[in-house]
């Protein structure tokens, strides 16, 4: 206990991420895991990373290779991917001794708070009672709405149970082969499928936020992290939906009655945001439409969430920035407020890492797999395991054990964050000031 309370709060994150991610992998190659009784080590790897990362991504068929104890501890790994694992034991601690370590309120608050002054027990049980109200409904829904009608009663609520915690916390997991592709003109599946999404991907604080706004009736006013949340969410949405639309309509969406095609497109532009799901052969989709995909998969959802990618706000901070700088202005300002350059910086390096991630994972998947596939599919198949999205062009199978590895390490990479694992072992020097000569060199 003594090692990991002196443990930095981005370190104790990798541990207890990785921890997890190796205890899913032996769980799942137990003999009883899977209907075959065999499971090797590196799709083990595999799938328990991309559970633990809630991502979605599968090198096996999940509804058909695991048996209900497999899909059960898949299920337990992305419920505790998605909260992170910190704060499941941070909970578990808090309520068998009442209090939390400085490391653990370290790690909940850089990961769920914007800003401080927030009670942290009481906001760590109210994350817990939002998330299981969340999925229970969500649950309730979907087997009233179509599984109990399908499946029966106890198949029916386990299917239930596992797509509400699945969408809840974007991990993309179904228990079907196809995904959603069967539900794609069920309305009501869609939408608690969507709404569990979007809501997992707002993050708690900006649920939080907005509650209190809310009943209070505008007497609480919304933080700013709320306000770029909230605004950037609805135009990636809204914008999303109409060029999907305008890119598709012709072609993945071609024979599809009215509500069918509204039903499609608003589910690809909200599953790309790190939740995994599909409701349409995503091999059917136009480069266009792809890569339209890949721009919301990069994205991604908010900070504090249950979602991975680079972050909306970190998006809404380079716009920002980039609008200050195109108007001569000195600071970079939203809603009147400034925002702090040190924010600023964080996100010009959030964005050069992802690229480098990225562009590295790109390069060394293509490596390996020479030209069996195109460069759309790796690109695609790299950005959305960094993306922790789970969507793919159907290559995930098919890729050799190093290529394998290749995308493990990203999707981890992508859920734990680039700068915590910066953090983690980099740690900053502190010595004499010493300044170098200026000089100018030739850039653009």
């Amino acid at each position: 206990m003594k090692v990991i309370s002196n443990m930095s709060p981005s370190l104790l994150l990798i541990v207890s991420f990785s921890g997890a991610i190796l205890i899913g992998s032996l769980l799942l190659m137990l003999p009883f895991s899977t209907v075959s009784g065999h499971l090797s080590f590196v799709n083990a790897l595999f799938t328990a990373t991309s559970a633990v990362c809630v991502t979605g991504l599968i090198v096996v068929d999940t509804a058909t290779y695991f048996t209900l104890f497999g899909k059960t501890v898949i299920l337990i790994l992305f419920q505790l991917g998605g909260l992170g694992i910190m704060t499941f034991t941070s909970l578990i601690i808090l309520l068998a001794r009442g209090d939390i370590s400085f490391s653990e309120q370290s790690v909940i608050e850089e990961s769920f708070l914007s800003k401080g002054g927030i009670d942290l027990k009481r906001f760590l049980k109210d994350i817990f009672i939002f998330t299981f109200l969340m999925e229970f409904s969500g649950m309730i829904f979907l087997y009233f709405g179509a599984f109990s009608k399908q499946f029966g009663v106890a198949k029916g609520l386990y299917h239930s149970l596992f797509h509400s915690v699945s969408a809840f916390n974007n991990a993309g997991f179904s228990t079907f082969s196809d995904s959603l592709v069967k539900y794609q003109s069920n309305i009501l599946v869609n939408f608690v499928v969507i709404f569990l999404i979007i809501i997992g991907g707002l993050g708690f604080f900006v649920v939080r936020d907005f509650y209190y706004f809310i009943k209070e009736k505008g007497k609480n006013k919304l933080s700013l992290h709320s306000k770029l949340v909230l605004v950037t969410t609805i135009l990636l949405i809204v914008g999303g939906f109409i060029l999907f639309f305008l890119i598709e309509r012709n072609h993945s969406l071609a024979g599809k009655n009215g509500l069918s095609k509204f039903l499609i497109t608003l589910f690809q532009v909200v599953t790309p945001r790190t939740a995994g799901f599909n409701t349409v052969d995503l091999t059917l989709l136009t480069n266009a439409g792809a890569f339209l995909i890949i721009i919301l998969m990069v994205i991604g959802a908010s900070p504090g969430s249950t979602g991975g990618g680079m972050k909306t706000t970190t998006w809404a901070a380079l716009l920002l920035f980039l609008r200050t700088k195109l108007r001569g202005k000195e600071n970079v300002q939203a809603f009147g407020r400034n925002i702090a350059w040190e924010i600023i910086d964080k996100a010009h390096l959030i964005l050069l890492f992802s690229i480098m991630v990225i562009f590295g994972g790109v390069f060394l998947i293509s490596f390996f797999e020479g030209d069996k596939f195109s460069l759309q599919q790796v690109f695609f198949e790299e950005v959305s395991a960094y993306g922790t999205v789970g969507l793919s062009l159907g290559i995930t199978s098919r890729i050799s054990s190093y290529s394998k590895l290749v995308i493990t390490l990203t999707m981890f990479v992508g859920r734990v964050g680039i700068l915590n694992i910066i953090y983690a072992f980099v740690s900053e020097k502190r010595g004499a000031k010493f300044e170098y000569p200026e000089e100018k060199i030739i850039v653009g």
